[in-house]
């Protein structure tokens, strides 16, 4: 199993390098952390007193990985979740934030378990989690992962210029789409006639 160090580095490659796209909500990122995030946890990178564009700039890969294993992993409370969606938990978030537990914590009260939608990781939600994975394990982390993947969907259905990212230049996969997919078996992920489908009442 690949350490979290490991997940961070591979989520860091796909976020890529600073991009500043008009249509994401997020804002201007580097490595996917956002300058949002800089100034939340105060990390004024020159030392110039002000967190700025040029702060982000100067973020290396190795700081990004640093920020989402202590911020986004550990804090948030991924680690104590069941190892088989760790990964896709933790990849989500670094994405969506809470909503990354939001999805989660639906899927659960879907299987029957009582708890709270709050987006927040709590005794709870690991209690109803790891109850889960104990059933079985594999089929939560691609029930996870397809959650996640219509997630995507609805957002893109909801809001045109995110489709892009949920539908590649060429008509195929999408970063989201493929990102969703990635931690879920794959007798799961949509054929290329079943993506066409799926999206093409988008146009």
């Amino acid at each position: 199993m690949r350490s979290i160090g490991e997940i961070a580095r591979e989520i860091v490659g796909r976020e890529g390098g600073f991009v500043d796209d008009p249509d994401d909500p997020g804002g201007v990122t580097n490595y996917g952390v956002t300058l949002k995030t800089l100034r939340r946890l105060g990390l004024d990178l020159n030392n110039d007193t002000k967190i700025n564009r040029q702060d982000l700039m100067n973020l290396s890969a190795d700081q990004a990985v640093e920020i989402f294993i202590i911020y986004y992993f550990d804090k948030p409370g991924i680690a104590q979740l069941p190892k088989e969606i760790q990964p896709s938990v933790f990849d989500m978030y670094v994405n969506a934030g809470g909503n990354a537990v939001r999805i989660l914590q639906t899927l659960l009260r879907k299987m029957g378990y009582d708890i709270i939608v709050d987006g927040i990781l709590g005794p709870q939600s690991f209690a109803a989690a790891r109850s889960a994975s104990r059933v079985d394990g594999i089929a939560l982390r691609d029930a996870y992962g397809i959650a996640r993947r219509t997630y995507y969907f609805r957002l893109a259905d909801r809001r045109p210029a995110s489709r892009k990212y949920a539908r590649s230049r060429n008509g195929g996969k999408g970063g989201w789409i493929k990102r969703a997919e990635e931690f879920i078996s794959p007798g799961y992920r949509l054929s290329p006639e079943e993506f066409q489908q799926r999206v093409s009442k988008w146009g």
